[in-house]
Formats: C-alpha cells, sequence, structure tokens
C-alpha cells in the first residue's frame, strides 16, 4: 500500500505579492480624460475617534457639497502620486523579491461618466504601461476591476448598482478590459470585498441614501445586480481568453460566538451565513435557502430580471480571494441589537485603530473557506496599520509589522500542511498610501515609507522600512526564513 506524501513546503509556484488600490495611490484625478469616481468625495477623517471612520451613508447633498469643496479635504484625489511615479515605485515593490502585484483599474480613468459609448484612450493607454511596467519587473499583474472606483455620474444619475442599468455598464468595461490585456493579464478580481455593504455602502455600490425608500433593500438589490454583472462577465471572460481566471473576494469578516450558550452560537452562525453568502452564490450558482429566509425576514424584494438565475449558474467563478485583517465576535445580542452585528474580542490584542490582531483567525478562516467551497484561495490583503517614525539617520525601524506579518505567514503555511489549496499571499499597501476607511497616510501598512504627513506636509520621498527587507527573506526562502 502506498504511503500518503508527507507536507514538503509550499508550492514552488506561490505567488508572493502586494496589494495596492488605483483610487488610494494614483492621484491625478483630473488628468488624462478621467472623470469624478467615488473615492473622490472620500473626506478625511484622520481626527474623528478611529472605531468611527468608516464610509458612512451618503446622500446627495453630502455629493454635491463634496464636489465643490477644496481638494485638501479628500486625500484621495492627490494618493501619492503613483500616476506619475509608478515606473520608480514598481521597480522598488520588485526589489523586495514579490512575483505578483495587485492592483485596480480606475473605472473613471476608462468611462469617465460610466455610460459613455466608447473608452477613453488615454485611461487605457496609461494602464498598457502599467502593466507592461509590472510584468517587465519580472512580477504576474492581478487586476482589480472594481475597487470603490465606480464613476460618480453613475450614481448621480442611476443611483449605482440599485439601478438594474449599470450591469450593461459594468460588463461592457469588463469587456473592454479582456480584450485590451489579453495575453498579459491572467487573473482578474471583479469587484472588491463585495461582501462589504454596511461599512463601505456607498463607496462600495453607489447608493445615495436619500434616493431609495429602503436602504437596506437596495443595498441587496444592489449587489444581487452586481452579482449578476460579475457572472456574465466571467463568462465573457472565458469565451476571450480560456486561459482567464476570474475571482470574487470576501473580506474575511466571519465571527467567533462571543459565548458558549448555544443561542450564541446559532446567531453567530447566522451572522456568518450572511458573509458567505456572496461566495455560495458566486461560487455555486444560486441563491442558498438561509438568505430567501432573511430577506423574508426582513422584509427585502429583490427583482429577478429574465435570465438571472441562468447568468449565476452559467458564471461562476474559478477562485476565491479574500482580505484578512481582525476578527470579532456575535452572538444574540450583538447579532440583533447593534449595527454591524458583532464587537471586539476583548481576549485579543488590538492595533492603535481597534483592530483586533489575530493570527489563529487566517487559519480558520482559510480553512473554512476551502471546506466550504474547494477553489483555490488567494489572500488579496493582509496587514498592520501604523504609525511609523523616521529615526535621524532616515532608518525606519517597524519590528511591530514584521512581527505581524510573521505570524499571519506561518499560519498560512499552517493552513497549506492542513491540506487548503492557497495560491498567493499580497500584503496589503507594500508602499504606504492613503488610507481607505480614514483617508489619511499616517495610517501606514507599507514597506515603503512615503514622506507626507496627514495635511500632505512632506517631499514624497521614498524610504525603505525594516520590514521591507524581512519580506525579501521571506520571497526569497519561499517562506522558510521567516527570522
Amino acid at each position: 500500500m502506498e504511503k500518503m506524501s508527507k507536507y514538503n513546503g509550499m508550492p514552488k509556484d506561490f505567488l508572493w505579492g502586494g496589494a495596492l488600490a488605483a483610487n488610494q495611490m494614483e492621484g491625478a484625478w483630473k488628468e488624462g480624460g478621467k472623470g469624478w469616481c467615488l473615492a473622490d468625495i472620500n473626506r478625511s477623517q484622520y481626527d474623528i475617534p478611529p472605531d468611527e471612520r468608516y464610509n458612512m451613508e451618503i446622500d446627495t447633498a453630502y455629493i454635491k457639497r463634496a464636489m465643490e469643496e477644496d481638494d485638501k479635504f479628500y486625500p484621495k484625489r492627490r494618493g501619492i502620486d503613483f500616476y506619475h511615479t509608478y515606473k520608480e515605485d514598481i521597480k522598488l515593490l520588485a526589489g523586495t523579491g514579490m512575483n505578483s502585484l495587485r492592483t485596480s483599474i480606475n473605472w473613471a480613468r476608462i468611462f469617465p461618466n460610466g455610460d459613455d459609448a466608447t473608452p477613453n484612450e488615454e485611461g487605457l493607454k496609461f494602464y498598457d504601461d502599467l502593466i507592461d511596467t509590472i510584468i517587465a519587473n519580472g512580477m504576474e499583474p492581478l487586476i482589480t476591476v472594481s475597487h470603490y472606483e465606480m464613476p460618480l455620474n453613475l450614481a448621480l444619475k442611476y443611483n449605482g448598482w440599485a439601478s438594474r442599468e449599470v450591469v450593461d455598464f459594468f460588463v461592457k468595461y469588463c469587456e473592454v478590459l479582456f480584450k485590451r490585456y489579453k495575453g498579459k493579464v491572467h487573473k482578474w478580481i471583479l469587484v472588491n470585498q463585495i461582501n462589504l455593504i454596511i461599512h463601505e455602502s456607498f463607496n462600495h455600490l453607489g447608493i445615495a441614501s436619500d434616493k431609495v425608500d429602503n436602504l437596506l433593500e437596495a443595498k441587496y438589490q444592489g449587489v444581487h445586480n452586481e452579482m449578476v454583472a460579475c457572472a456574465k462577465a466571467t463568462k465573457i471572460a472565458h469565451e476571450i481568453d480560456p486561459a482567464n481566471e476570474i475571482g470574487m473576494m470576501f473580506c474575511s469578516n466571519l465571527t467567533y460566538p462571543i459565548s458558549h450558550r448555544p443561542e450564541d452560537v446559532y446567531w453567530n452562525m447566522r451572522h456568518n451565513q450572511m458573509e458567505y453568502l456572496y461566495g455560495d452564490i458566486m461560487v455555486r450558482g444560486y441563491y442558498p435557502g438561509y438568505a430567501l429566509r432573511y430577506y423574508d425576514e426582513h422584509n427585502i424584494h429583490i427583482n429577478f430580471y429574465p435570465g438571472d438565475e441562468e447568468a449565476l449558474k452559467e458564471g461562476t467563478v474559478d477562485f476565491v480571494s479574500l482580505s484578512y485583517y481582525y476578527s470579532r465576535l456575535s452572538g444574540e445580542e450583538p447579532y440583533l441589537h447593534s449595527e454591524l452585528g458583532q464587537v471586539p474580542n476583548p481576549d485579543i490584542p488590538a492595533s492603535d485603530w481597534g483592530w483586533g490582531i489575530d493570527p489563529l483567525g487566517l487559519r480558520i478562516a482559510l480553512n473554512e473557506y476551502w471546506d466550504r467551497y474547494q477553489k483555490p484561495l488567494y489572500i488579496t490583503e493582509n496587514g498592520l496599520g501604523a504609525y511609523d517614525k523616521v529615526e535621524a539617520d532616515g532608518s525606519i525601524h517597524d519590528p511591530y509589522r514584521i512581527d505581524y506579518l510573521r505570524k499571519h505567514v506561518e499560519q498560512v503555511i499552517e493552513s497549506v500542511k492542513d491540506g487548503v489549496d492557497v495560491r498567493g499571499y499580497y500584503p496589503w499597501g507594500p508602499i504606504d498610501i492613503i488610507s481607505c476607511s480614514s483617508s489619511e497616510i499616517e495610517k501606514r501598512y507599507g514597506f515603503i515609507y512615503v514622506d507626507y504627513d496627514n495635511q500632505f506636509n512632506g517631499t514624497g520621498k521614498r524610504s525603505l522600512k525594516d520590514s521591507y527587507y524581512w519580506y525579501k527573506k521571506v520571497t526569497a526562502s519561499n517562506g522558510e526564513d521567516l527570522g
């Protein structure tokens, strides 16, 4: 009888990458024919308490006010000027030894208004060169199609994903990209963190709160329309290039029961089911019974249009990806009586922004997703936002970041030993960029320091942190040297 082979290390073709987003780094928000996008109206929140820093519901009055206000209040309009410095920045990123880079294409650079008859050639040419530069530096591009960069016009004119018309606009946008970058890009994530409809409600779906009667219903209708659009785009991607791999992405928001009471275990299960919902549909191709019950109990009515069910069945994804930063607790009281349905875990340490640090939670999540879907997994965001100090000699010592990443990579390795098909690890923001939630730069994730503060005082100079050299050892050893 042949013995089962033992674990013999990380896969040789494992992708050690880094993850970025166009709206948080490019700047140049009025250059190259780009139109307004949702992120351009994300106001800086660095001066409010950390636990309150996320994208609140937005109405049309806020949108119009933001469009008239000074750029200094909206840091994502400026970013880190990556639009002009990307060649030097990508060379620095490649110096870590990473063999893949995840970034996004700003939808408003390609279709400035979203409903334009033809794409903006100047925007396409920018991404031509960006993708070529990534490849020339020895990295495989992993491209996110929609990362909080919907053209703002689609929110104002159509009310974002609540409108059925946006489905066709998105599919057209995807088709343009798939054809343009055929043979260069083979890995695509269509929507960033598709399950975030509370934290990133407007930023994600572009639904103005004053334009709907039932906002919760509008969100679920919006994400239904979005998933149908993704399914249609996935089918087109496979037709254009059979080598294309299309993935869906979670923000890993699975929670632990707040106690061992059966009621808390049950309501925690209910919480997690509604986090799994998006993967259950996009991987399996149909709505699960628990979701239909949830909609019934919350008086939510989803409009299925002719062909929706068939599209979902025919356009299932090839892989599952996730962001993982923290874990939290849920149960009867949090689920039924709090906005987010979850609370912080008092038994684990937290970052300066109150995010619970739980490396073992990553291994738990990877096992849970693998057991449920049996699809290849990619960790497409993971990292520690922290304050960094530049020493008198210009050095930046960030042992706290190295410790965080090391402990999470250890759990990725343990997950591979568990038999989980993990194929890539992409730390978030390997060069400092503008924070998604609070639009500040001083919440830093990077291996590369960018010399700006929250008021954009500074030179923009790039400097290497200690974590840069640590990650270089990790990539060179394929995860064997985590020292």
